[in-house]
């Protein structure tokens, strides 16, 4: 019979992801006196398997090996469906990171289950998970459930849920698995991962993000925005809206929106973006959205909660100087 919840848990450089925490959380919340397995692939990571029991995990099981280094579609696919199969649970949770979006549909196909993809909440009721996703852009919020098929499967939106308080008592059983992958399970072999040349914070993981519009006029301008982020600190990344990345200001990796990146930040500052629908669908979920724009009529400010009309080439150097000022004095 399958029992308990189980979470696909992303780490990337040996650093657990804000999201993996989020997900052990909200099921610790669910699972009432069920079990919570987390599920932790990669090579040289059993050392964050004890990080995981006090925000939730009862049982991490940590395949550790060569082969899961780096993150290949079939060989973590087979490796979770292998592990599924032989443990049973009744709900698996996974990341909608651009691993999760890979991953999971993968492995749902081939434990012919179904998906709730992309979902910014998830609860039990009557012993089904339901879970709470955007449709349509953004537009409107549905709960969808996969009711006659286990596990009932869902990836969820990264910065949605809370990261509850860390209880350290709590231990989590750490489980060696082997990963039996062989060559014969392997479509494709990754031979090298070229970085960018600046290593900075992704922008679905970021706390706070400066985002610019087509009103930045050229690349150059950008420096101002990085100027701001830099000073409001750690996990603060630049973003940009697809106009600005259409008209060769940014690179498509900073692009906010239906065709980029859905973002969740504690903080969007957005200088110089109207406010399309297109945008509006990556960071309407954003905690606190502050607007810079001009045009009084721009439709940002319908969905800000604080905004300022003027000149972004003004405002945010005198923003990014006061904030600077107020940091000297702490």
């Amino acid at each position: 019979m399958a029992t308990g919840i189980w979470v696909i848990a992303e780490q990337k450089d040996g650093k657990l992801k804000k999201v993996s925490l989020e997900m052990l959380s909200k099921a610790r919340e669910m699972a009432g006196g069920e079990q919570v397995t987390a599920l932790l692939l990669g090579s040289g990571v059993e050392g964050l398997a004890a990080g995981m029991g006090p925000y939730g995990a009862d049982k991490v099981l940590v395949f550790d090996a060569p082969v899961l280094k780096e993150y290949t579609t079939d060989a973590y696919t087979k490796v979770i469906v292998d592990a599924v199969k032989e443990g049973g649970p009744a709900i698996l949770l996974g990341p909608a990171t651009a691993t999760g979006k890979d991953l999971l549909p993968r492995v749902a196909a081939r434990l012919n289950t179904g998906l709730a993809s992309d979902c910014v909440n998830l609860r039990m009721e009557g012993g089904k998970l339901l879970a709470t996703r955007p449709i349509y852009a953004g537009k409107c919020i549905v709960d969808a459930s996969v009711p006659d098929a286990l596990p009932q499967m869902a990836s969820v939106r990264p910065n949605v849920l809370a990261v509850g308080d860390a209880d350290a008592s709590k231990k989590a059983e750490v489980v060696k698995k082997d990963a039996n992958v062989t060559d014969a399970d392997l479509k494709a072999i990754l031979k090298e991962i070229v970085r960018g040349a600046s290593e900075t914070v992704d922008l679905t993981e970021a706390s706070i993000i400066v985002a610019g519009g087509r009103a930045m006029k050229e690349k150059s301008n950008f420096k101002i925005l990085w100027d701001l982020a830099q000073v409001l600190g750690p996990g603060t990344t630049v973003g940009a809206s697809r106009a600005a990345v259409d008209s060769g200001y940014a690179e498509h990796s900073m692009q906010v929106g239906q065709t980029g990146k859905v973002v969740n930040p504690n903080l969007y500052i957005a200088c110089g973006i109207s406010g399309a629908i297109q945008h509006l669908a990556g960071m309407r979920t954003s905690k606190v959205i502050v607007a810079i724009n001009k045009d009084p009529e721009a439709p940002i400010f319908q969905k800000a909660d604080y905004g300022i009309v003027g000149d972004l080439f003004k405002v945010v150097p005198l923003l990014t100087e006061e904030i600077r000022k107020l940091k000297a004095q702490d």
